[in-house]
Protein backbone atom coordinates (compact mmCIF):
# COMPACT_ATOMS: atom_id res chain seq x y z
CA UNK A 1 0.00 0.00 0.00
CA UNK A 2 1.22 3.46 -0.88
CA UNK A 3 0.55 6.68 0.99
CA UNK A 4 -0.27 10.35 0.46
CA UNK A 5 0.26 12.28 -2.72
CA UNK A 6 2.24 9.49 -4.37
CA UNK A 7 -0.75 7.16 -3.98
CA UNK A 8 -3.17 9.63 -5.56
CA UNK A 9 -0.79 10.45 -8.40
CA UNK A 10 -0.23 6.73 -9.10
CA UNK A 11 -3.99 6.16 -9.16
CA UNK A 12 -4.53 9.14 -11.46
CA UNK A 13 -1.81 7.92 -13.86
CA UNK A 14 -3.30 4.42 -13.97
CA UNK A 15 -6.82 5.79 -14.57
CA UNK A 16 -5.50 7.91 -17.44
CA UNK A 17 -3.72 4.92 -18.99
CA UNK A 18 -6.82 2.73 -18.67
CA UNK A 19 -9.07 5.35 -20.24
CA UNK A 20 -6.95 5.04 -23.40
CA UNK A 21 -8.06 1.42 -23.85
CA UNK A 22 -10.72 0.62 -26.43
CA UNK A 23 -14.11 -0.39 -25.08
CA UNK A 24 -15.21 -4.01 -25.07
CA UNK A 25 -16.61 -5.64 -28.15
CA UNK A 26 -19.94 -7.46 -27.75
CA UNK A 27 -18.07 -10.78 -27.96
CA UNK A 28 -15.68 -9.73 -25.16
CA UNK A 29 -18.60 -8.72 -22.93
CA UNK A 30 -20.38 -11.98 -23.69
CA UNK A 31 -17.26 -14.06 -22.99
CA UNK A 32 -16.62 -12.30 -19.66
CA UNK A 33 -20.25 -12.72 -18.57
CA UNK A 34 -20.21 -16.39 -19.62
CA UNK A 35 -17.16 -17.04 -17.45
CA UNK A 36 -18.79 -15.14 -14.61
CA UNK A 37 -22.00 -17.17 -14.96
CA UNK A 38 -19.94 -20.37 -14.78
CA UNK A 39 -18.48 -19.48 -11.37
CA UNK A 40 -19.65 -22.04 -8.77
CA UNK A 41 -20.43 -19.19 -6.34
CA UNK A 42 -22.78 -17.65 -8.91
CA UNK A 43 -24.40 -20.97 -9.81
CA UNK A 44 -25.89 -21.30 -6.33
CA UNK A 45 -26.61 -17.61 -5.76
CA UNK A 46 -30.24 -16.58 -5.33
CA UNK A 47 -29.56 -12.83 -5.03
CA UNK A 48 -26.90 -11.11 -7.16
CA UNK A 49 -25.87 -7.46 -7.11
CA UNK A 50 -24.81 -6.25 -10.56
CA UNK A 51 -24.05 -2.88 -12.12
CA UNK A 52 -25.36 -1.18 -15.24
CA UNK A 53 -22.30 -0.78 -17.43
CA UNK A 54 -20.83 2.50 -18.54
CA UNK A 55 -19.08 2.84 -21.92
CA UNK A 56 -15.77 1.01 -21.70
CA UNK A 57 -17.09 -1.61 -19.25
CA UNK A 58 -18.26 -5.12 -20.13
CA UNK A 59 -22.02 -5.08 -20.64
CA UNK A 60 -24.00 -6.81 -17.89
CA UNK A 61 -27.36 -6.67 -19.68
CA UNK A 62 -27.36 -10.25 -21.00
CA UNK A 63 -26.24 -11.61 -17.62
CA UNK A 64 -29.04 -9.67 -15.90
CA UNK A 65 -31.60 -11.02 -18.38
CA UNK A 66 -30.32 -14.58 -17.91
CA UNK A 67 -30.45 -14.35 -14.11
CA UNK A 68 -33.94 -12.86 -14.15
CA UNK A 69 -35.15 -15.62 -16.53
CA UNK A 70 -34.00 -18.08 -13.83
CA UNK A 71 -36.12 -16.13 -11.32
CA UNK A 72 -33.11 -14.95 -9.37
CA UNK A 73 -33.14 -11.61 -7.57
CA UNK A 74 -30.99 -8.91 -9.16
CA UNK A 75 -29.95 -5.78 -7.31
CA UNK A 76 -28.55 -2.70 -9.02
CA UNK A 77 -27.05 0.37 -7.37
CA UNK A 78 -28.13 3.96 -7.35
CA UNK A 79 -26.33 6.90 -5.81
CA UNK A 80 -27.76 8.86 -2.92
CA UNK A 81 -27.39 12.52 -2.02
CA UNK A 82 -24.96 11.46 0.72
CA UNK A 83 -22.53 9.96 -1.87
CA UNK A 84 -23.44 6.37 -1.00
CA UNK A 85 -24.68 3.48 -3.09
CA UNK A 86 -27.96 1.83 -2.22
CA UNK A 87 -28.99 -1.36 -3.95
CA UNK A 88 -32.50 -1.99 -5.22
CA UNK A 89 -34.20 -5.05 -6.61
CA UNK A 90 -34.94 -4.55 -10.29
CA UNK A 91 -37.50 -6.73 -12.08
CA UNK A 92 -36.48 -5.71 -15.62
CA UNK A 93 -33.71 -3.79 -17.34
CA UNK A 94 -36.30 -1.50 -18.88
CA UNK A 95 -37.12 -0.26 -15.36
CA UNK A 96 -33.75 1.50 -15.09
CA UNK A 97 -33.54 5.27 -15.50
CA UNK A 98 -30.65 7.61 -16.20
CA UNK A 99 -29.27 8.76 -12.86
CA UNK A 100 -26.33 10.78 -11.62
CA UNK A 101 -23.30 10.78 -13.90
CA UNK A 102 -25.38 9.24 -16.71
CA UNK A 103 -25.41 5.80 -15.07
CA UNK A 104 -28.55 3.73 -15.50
CA UNK A 105 -30.01 3.01 -12.07
CA UNK A 106 -33.22 1.95 -10.34
CA UNK A 107 -35.84 4.73 -10.25
CA UNK A 108 -36.99 6.55 -7.14
CA UNK A 109 -39.44 4.46 -5.18
CA UNK A 110 -37.60 1.19 -5.84
CA UNK A 111 -37.31 -1.14 -2.87
CA UNK A 112 -33.89 -0.80 -1.21
CA UNK A 113 -32.31 -4.13 -0.23
CA UNK A 114 -29.33 -4.40 2.16
CA UNK A 115 -26.24 -5.40 0.17
CA UNK A 116 -25.63 -8.12 2.80
CA UNK A 117 -28.66 -9.94 1.31
CA UNK A 118 -26.71 -10.57 -1.89
CA UNK A 119 -24.86 -13.87 -2.28
CA UNK A 120 -22.58 -12.40 -4.96
CA UNK A 121 -21.71 -8.76 -5.64
CA UNK A 122 -20.35 -7.96 -9.11
CA UNK A 123 -18.45 -4.67 -9.29
CA UNK A 124 -16.96 -2.55 -12.07
CA UNK A 125 -13.49 -1.06 -12.02
CA UNK A 126 -10.98 0.82 -14.09
CA UNK A 127 -8.21 -1.67 -13.26
CA UNK A 128 -7.71 -4.84 -11.20
CA UNK A 129 -4.80 -7.02 -10.12
CA UNK A 130 -4.42 -10.71 -9.24
CA UNK A 131 -4.32 -9.88 -5.50
CA UNK A 132 -7.87 -8.53 -5.62
CA UNK A 133 -6.84 -4.89 -5.90
CA UNK A 134 -9.43 -2.70 -7.59
CA UNK A 135 -9.14 0.84 -8.92
CA UNK A 136 -12.47 2.60 -9.36
CA UNK A 137 -13.32 5.89 -11.00
CA UNK A 138 -12.26 7.87 -7.93
CA UNK A 139 -15.51 8.61 -6.10
CA UNK A 140 -15.11 5.85 -3.51
CA UNK A 141 -18.74 4.70 -3.89
CA UNK A 142 -17.98 0.98 -4.13
CA UNK A 143 -15.24 1.12 -1.50
CA UNK A 144 -17.75 2.61 0.97
CA UNK A 145 -20.42 0.07 0.01
CA UNK A 146 -18.04 -2.89 0.39
CA UNK A 147 -16.28 -1.70 3.55
CA UNK A 148 -18.61 -3.39 6.04
CA UNK A 149 -19.50 -6.38 3.90
CA UNK A 150 -18.54 -9.82 5.20
CA UNK A 151 -20.86 -12.38 3.64
CA UNK A 152 -21.18 -11.88 -0.11
CA UNK A 153 -18.56 -13.03 -2.60
CA UNK A 154 -17.28 -9.93 -4.43
CA UNK A 155 -16.27 -10.25 -8.11
CA UNK A 156 -14.72 -7.64 -10.36
CA UNK A 157 -15.86 -7.82 -13.99
CA UNK A 158 -13.32 -6.45 -16.46
CA UNK A 159 -11.49 -6.86 -19.72
CA UNK A 160 -8.18 -8.69 -19.77
CA UNK A 161 -6.48 -5.40 -20.72
CA UNK A 162 -7.66 -3.93 -17.39
CA UNK A 163 -5.69 -6.47 -15.35
CA UNK A 164 -2.40 -4.90 -14.31
CA UNK A 165 0.56 -6.10 -12.24
CA UNK A 166 -0.37 -3.98 -9.22
CA UNK A 167 -3.19 -1.58 -8.43
CA UNK A 168 -2.07 1.23 -6.07
CA UNK A 169 -4.04 0.81 -2.83
CA UNK A 170 -4.69 2.82 0.27
CA UNK A 171 -6.21 1.64 3.54
CA UNK A 172 -9.78 2.52 2.47
CA UNK A 173 -9.55 0.63 -0.83
CA UNK A 174 -11.51 -2.63 -0.70
CA UNK A 175 -10.35 -5.89 -2.30
CA UNK A 176 -12.42 -8.19 -4.48
CA UNK A 177 -12.44 -11.97 -4.05
CA UNK A 178 -12.09 -12.69 -7.77
CA UNK A 179 -11.68 -10.93 -11.10
CA UNK A 180 -13.36 -12.26 -14.22
CA UNK A 181 -12.29 -11.19 -17.70
CA UNK A 182 -13.17 -12.48 -21.15
CA UNK A 183 -10.21 -14.89 -20.88
CA UNK A 184 -9.85 -16.05 -17.27
CA UNK A 185 -10.84 -16.02 -13.64
CA UNK A 186 -8.36 -14.73 -11.05
CA UNK A 187 -9.21 -15.72 -7.48
CA UNK A 188 -7.58 -14.67 -4.26
CA UNK A 189 -7.68 -16.40 -0.91
CA UNK A 190 -10.08 -14.75 1.53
Amino acid sequence: MASGASLESRKRELREAMHELPGPSPSQSEAACSLLAALPRLAGARCIALFASLPGEPSTRSLFDSLRSQERRCLLPRTTDSRQLEFCEVPGWEDLRSGRYGVSEPPEGSVVVPLEDADVVVVPGVAFDASGGRLGRGGGYYDRALACLEGPFVVGLALEAQVVEEVPRGELDQLVDAVVTERRILSRER
